[in-house]
This record gives structure tokens, sequence and C-alpha cells, in this order.
């Protein structure tokens, strides 16, 4: 864009209402928490229907495998709870004692996800051991086998749907909560195989591809504890870095970019910007260089809610900076 267009841009912008002023920041918060609470709602349903339905399998089949699955999908589903906590938690104003909000206490619910799947891998590889060192012969075959790909079925299609709208709001608990739900999808996958086993006489097949379903869900359990260790330790991708620099840099005015710092706050950025711009200008000018700076990185980067951009003078080298404005916006 060039600077004359960015010159008329700034001047619709003082004369008109625009998508990021407060009250419209909060809608796209809440709606976003909503789409997370929706997303959790059904896959909590269609999971505690899949592990009803395999639960009467187990009933008079007396698979272990297929119990060990149930109990997988109904963790699964008891995931939604601490998710539930949190995106309610996120739609909480900010007081004076959690200036910032609640939207952290999706990172904590992040945690409790991945110590469920580290539970889940856990029991799968117990029943496993326990199958293989104690071999017992699998009944009503045919209905085992359906229930394991009723369980695959749902658990894939629960997975995609958390890990899409995640993705779409940012959540890297609801994300990691999705790839819980494709973990037990795999292990509804072994009682599947395990099933075709036993019918060709294989008494091992359960318990070694338990074993083997196990070592699938500890590589899902790493990929979901990196992407949470990811957001504790305030990461965020640095291509969105670069992005918010190079709107920085053209905006008229700011001669250089001293700092620029990026956070998630829940599954919402927050961004903290330093730039540089001629001395001489007078305290007005210096705000409105601010403002649109502000105005830029809300419109341009994704799932930015909230920036504070301050002003530096630009002075001879070695000259200390006296002044500093601040402009922020945030949602009310």
């Amino acid at each position: 864009m060039s600077h004359d267009h960015r010159w008329l841009h700034r001047v619709r912008h003082a004369l008109t209402p625009h998508s990021h002023d407060a009250a419209t920041k909060v809608d796209q918060a809440l709606e976003s928490s909503r789409a997370g609470l929706r997303a959790l709602w059904i896959s909590l349903v269609a999971l505690t229907l899949t592990a009803l339905a395999q639960a009467a399998v187990v009933a008079f089949s007396g698979s272990v495998a297929l119990l060990g699955d149930t109990l997988h999908n109904l963790a699964d589903a008891l995931t939604a709870a601490p998710l539930g906590i949190a995106f309610w938690l996120g739609r909480r104003a900010a007081t004076r004692a959690y200036t910032y909000g609640f939207g952290r206490a999706e990172d904590l619910a992040g945690i409790a996800v991945v110590l469920v799947i580290a539970a889940s891998a856990a029991a799968s590889a117990f029943f496993a051991v326990q199958r293989l060192l104690e071999p017992r012969t699998m009944t009503h075959l045919p209905w085992v086998f359906a229930a394991g790909v009723i369980g695959f079925a749902g658990n894939e299609l629960v997975a995609r749907y958390r890990i899409a709208v995640g993705r779409r709001i940012g959540s890297a608990a609801l994300v990691a909560d999705g790839l819980h739900a494709r973990t037990d999808g795999f292990a509804s996958l072994a009682v599947v195989l395990a099933a075709a086993g036993s019918a060709l006489g294989w008494r091992w097949s359960d318990p070694v591809i338990g074993l083997a379903i196990t070592a699938a869900i500890l590589f899902v359990l790493k990929d979901a504890a990196r992407e949470v260790y990811r957001r504790l330790m305030d990461r965020v991708d640095p291509a969105l870095v670069d992005h918010a620099e190079r709107e920085l840099r053209l905006i008229p005015g700011v001669r250089d970019i001293s700092g620029l710092r990026m956070r998630w706050v829940g599954h919402h950025l927050h961004a903290e910007a330093a730039v540089v711009v001629d001395a001489a200008l007078t305290l007005m000018a210096a705000h409105e260089i601010a403002a649109d700076a502000e105005h830029q990185l809300t419109h341009h980067i994704p799932r930015l809610t909230e920036a504070t951009v301050h002003v530096d003078p630009d002075t001879h080298p070695g000259a200390a900076h006296h002044l500093r404005i601040s402009h922020s916006r945030q949602p009310a």
C-alpha cells in the first residue's frame, strides 16, 4: 500500500467506525469462546454415544481390548470438562487482580488434556501386557469388529471437528484434545485388527497390536505436549512477528522498530511494539502514528485483539530518549 493510500486510510479511520473497536473485539472474543464450547458439547455427546454403544458389546463379548477402548472414549469425553471450564473462564472480564483476563486457563486445561493422553497410553500398555501374559479367547467377534469400527469413526469425526475449530479460533488446548480423540480412534482401530486376528486364530494379535497402538499414542502425546509447552512459554509463529514488522514499517512516520513482542493469552494474540519517529514531532502527531500502528496491527494480524504501541523519538546517537508515548486498544 502506498503512502498516499495510507494517509487516505487514516482519514477514513478518523471519520468512520471500524471493526477493531472495543465492542467488536469483545464480540469476536465471545464468539470464538462460544465456538469452542459448541465444539466441546457436540463432541461430548458424540463420544458418550460411542462409548455407550461399545459398552453394550463389552457386556456380552467379554473383550478386554474393547473394554480398554471404551474407557479411552469415556476419558476423552471427560476432557470436555476442563476445557469447558477454561472457555467459560476466558469469557470473564479482566479484574484488578487478573489484568490480562482469564485466557490462560486454556493453557492449564491443555496440561490436563496432555495428562489424560498420557494416562490413556499407560492404560493401553497395561491392558496389552496383561493380555499378552494371560491370553483369552474373544467371543462375538462380528460385534466386537463392529464396535471397533464405530469407535474409530466416532473418534475420528470428533478429532477432525475439534482440531478444525481449535485451529480456527487459535486454541492449542482444543487442538490437543482433538489429537487425543484421534489416539482413541487408533485404539478402536486396534480392536478391529485384534478381532480380525482372533478370527484367524491368532491369539497374540490382540496384545501385540495393543502395544503398537500404545507407541502411536506416545507419538501423538509428544506433539500435543509440545504444542501446550510452546503456549506456556509464550512462543508465537515467527512468521507472525515478521508480518507485524512489515505492517509497522509501512506506516508513514515510522523510521524504525525498536521492539516488538507478541504472546498468546488463551486463543487471542496480544502485541506490544515500540516504533521510532522524528524527535521534532508534536505530541499529537506522535499519537496519530501510534494510533495508525495499532490500527494496522489489529486489522492485518490474525486473532490479534490487543495492541500497545510505544513511540520513541529518533535523537542523535547516544542521547537518551526522553519522550515515550503509548497508544493501546484493548477490549472493554
